[in-house]
């Protein structure tokens, strides 16, 4: 429900005060009549129209088209005995609010003649009030051009933002439930054969530690080299989880080309400015595995990595002059699979040249940080 000082527009560039002003103007054009019962009817008029204006915002369906037509009625009188045509700018402000688009047209078609057509009739009938009001009035019917307009797109934008903020929520939403998910199956696949593994040569240990020692000790070495080797797929799990910085990836991958005896070179931005936390950590493993593919599969001297940021976008290149790879079979390996995976959290997308060497190009658009900028007004 509105609160009681919804009666003045919100969100405008006039200041509320001016809105005061154009409601405490009708008073002054009343009590300049010499006729007390002018005077009495225009303050009834003035009482009417703000209860009416009032009770359409509360309104829906026939009722709120009576209250505009009662308030439409009241301006066209105020204009015409008065020659106070601003509460058409009343009308312009609610007349915006409308939603429906129909009715929105329908009022603002007849509010804009009406207005015309009084403002026209008041002008020869009133000659003398409206020579020194003319600049005035010319604003005020711009107004109610303008301001219907300004009001319902201003309305729908907000809206529209409010929406994607929801879907931006649901989006993130699934990111960690997708996220749970991968932790769910590494874990799983990491943990779950290597402790099944651990239980049965233990069971296996236990019952040849009478019968046959020497296979006894061999079943409990292979034991412990089951732990170690889970404990360091936990570990690299972990690292791979925390979230990694691109300069931080991209000195690793530097150390690590270089140990392989390829040549690096590394063009772009190091530090990225628009991107957000999760883009980042999705750019560096995804930077991680192409250059970890170079490395095993490429045969390689050279690897170009190259990086550029948009408001809108990052795009990550990676390219090397190996021996390229066979495109007919590269979603069977390469790593791309766990590249695809992680771009699919942030809505990413790459493309695999193969041509006297590699060349991958992913892109990661920004519009999780689109969302985060953009604040209802």
């Amino acid at each position: 429900m509105q609160n009681w000082y919804n009666i003045f527009p919100k969100n405008l560039s006039l200041s509320i005060y001016v809105w005061i002003i154009f409601s405490l103007m009708p008073f002054y054009f009343i009590f300049r009549s010499t006729s007390w019962l002018e005077v009495i009817l225009g303050t009834f008029l003035i009482i009417i129209f703000f209860v009416a204006y009032r009770l359409s915002f509360l309104s829906n369906g026939w009722f709120l088209y009576v209250c505009v037509s009662i308030m439409m009625l009241i301006s066209i009188g105020m204009s015409l005995v008065y020659g106070y045509v601003y509460f058409a700018l009343f009308l312009a402000f609610f007349i915006g609010n409308v939603r429906h688009k129909g009715g929105f047209i329908t009022l603002y078609v007849v509010h804009i003649v009406t207005t015309i057509v009084a403002a026209g009739f008041s002008l020869v009938y009133q000659e003398e009030l409206f020579e020194y009001q003319l600049p005035f009035i010319v604003v005020a019917v711009l107004g109610v051009i303008l301001l219907p307009i300004n009001t319902y797109n201003r309305l729908k934008r907000q809206k529209l933002e409010a929406q994607l903020v929801d879907a931006n929520k649901k989006i993130s939403q699934l990111l960690i439930y997708e996220e749970r998910q991968r932790i769910a199956r590494d874990l799983h696949d990491t943990l779950g054969q290597k402790l099944s593994l651990i239980g049965l040569k233990s069971d296996l240990a236990k019952r040849l530690m009478d019968k046959d020692t020497l296979k006894a000790k061999s079943e409990i070495a292979d034991i412990n080299k089951t732990a170690r080797t889970a404990l360091k797929e936990v570990r690299d799990m972990l690292s791979d989880m925390r979230g990694a910085k691109l300069i931080e990836e991209l000195e690793h991958v530097k150390q690590l080309l270089e140990a392989a005896d390829i040549e690096v070179e590394i063009e772009g931005e190091h530090h990225l400015k628009h991107s957000p936390a999760l883009v980042e950590d999705v750019l560096s493993m995804c930077l991680k595995e192409a250059v970890t593919n170079v490395v095993k599969h490429s045969e390689a001297s050279h690897c170009l990595i190259k990086i550029n940021e948009t408001s809108n976008e990052v795009t990550l290149t990676v390219e090397d002059n190996g021996k390229g790879i066979d495109q007919t079979r590269q979603s069977k390996g390469h790593g791309l699979r766990g590249i695809s995976e992680r771009l699919e959290f942030v809505n990413g997308q790459f493309k695999l040249k193969s041509h006297k060497g590699t060349r991958l190009e992913i892109y990661v658009p920004n519009v999780i940080q689109q969302a985060k900028r953009e604040d209802a007004t």
